[in-house]
């Protein structure tokens, strides 16, 4: 990275992503088309220019810290680029919106090596890829450790942002998407393991349900976010935004054959990585009724009147991550 240089970094960055930009031509990808915007100004200038169909956009940031967030000893480079994109992209969803950009900021060690960054920069791009978005931007400055922060757009495509204030008594409790695969992941590598492949590969590269999202706002989901702490914690975040008690059902939340096996090996019980496991991205959601779930959704609970949320009526012990604690 010394020797490449900030300016020599970033023209290699908007190169890798398919523009260019000079003083005589200004951003060579005018009027690129994403699927919630047009993006008018994009890399290489003081700023990005969106125009948006509806005049509204949907946006969250996320900062991921080395050996806090991601280890370059467990993930690859492209593996850390996608997992970044992901975890904003699934903020976006969850209100029921479309991705449509990022934008990157990036702190780098002087002697990191240039392919380290190639990896990452098609990492963010192959993400990008799965929804339709484009990196628009962002920065990038010296630091001890590399340091990510990420920022995504997106459209709500002419509807009302679903929200987690929406539950009511008497909504049914959803999921889609996988549970506890990325906790599972992480307790292998953490006990040095580095298979079953499968398992290991939850952690390193999520696969949040991006269509789901939208899709169920089009279908009338009252309440919805992204399970990124933990479910019990992330439905806590629904059941005290709309200030209702929410019931999970434990036989409702099946154990792959593949998360008992790891379980027994490690010693770990696989429903506890389901319900206080983060980092797989699924989407939890509230609808009015049954009839109103999507195929690829799964009833898991019900919305009552009270507060908090419980396991077949009872308090689990470890609601999930929470930073500082």
């Amino acid at each position: 990275m010394a020797e490449l240089g900030e300016f020599g970094l970033i023209r290699r960055m908007i190169a890798a992503l398919g523009g260019s930009r000079t003083p005589e031509t200004g951003w060579a990808g005018e009027q690129q088309e994403s699927a919630g915007a047009t993006v008018v100004v994009g890399p290489g200038d003081d700023a990005a220019v969106l125009a948006l169909p509806d005049g509204k956009v949907v946006t969250s940031t996320d900062l991921l810290l080395e050996n806090r967030h991601f280890r370059r000893d467990w993930s690859t480079a492209h593996d850390i680029g996608r997992k970044a994109a992901a975890r904003n992209f699934a903020d976006i969803v969850a209100m029921g919106a479309q991705p449509s950009s990022l934008l990157v900021a990036l702190g780098l060690p002087p002697e990191l090596e240039v392919s380290w960054v190639d990896g990452l920069v098609a990492g963010f791009a192959e993400e990008c890829a799965e929804v339709g978005a484009v990196v628009v931007g962002g920065d990038v400055s010296a630091a001890d450790l590399i340091i990510l922060g990420v920022t995504a757009f997106g459209d709500l495509q002419g509807r009302d942002p679903v929200l987690l204030s929406g539950a009511r008594s008497g909504d049914v409790l959803a999921v889609s998407g996988r549970l506890g695969w990325a906790a599972a992941g992480f307790a292998t590598l953490a006990r040095g393991f580095r298979s079953p492949v499968q398992v290991v590969n939850a952690h390193r590269r999520p696969e949040p349900p991006y269509a789901q999202g939208p899709r169920a706002a089009a279908l009338g989901a009252t309440a919805m976010t992204d399970v990124s702490d933990g479910l019990i914690a992330d439905v806590g975040h629904i059941a005290e935004a709309s200030e209702v008690r929410i019931d999970i059902r434990a036989a409702a939340l099946i154990a792959p054959p593949k998360l008992r096996d790891v379980g027994s090996a490690l010693n770990v019980d696989p429903m506890s990585w389901i319900l206080t496991g983060g980092d797989d991205y699924a989407l939890v959601a509230t609808f009015p009724n049954f009839a109103s779930l999507p195929s690829e959704w799964t009833p898991i609970g019900m919305v009552n009147s009270g507060s908090g949320v419980r396991v077949d009526g009872v308090r689990w012990p470890d609601g999930g991550h929470e930073h500082f604690r």
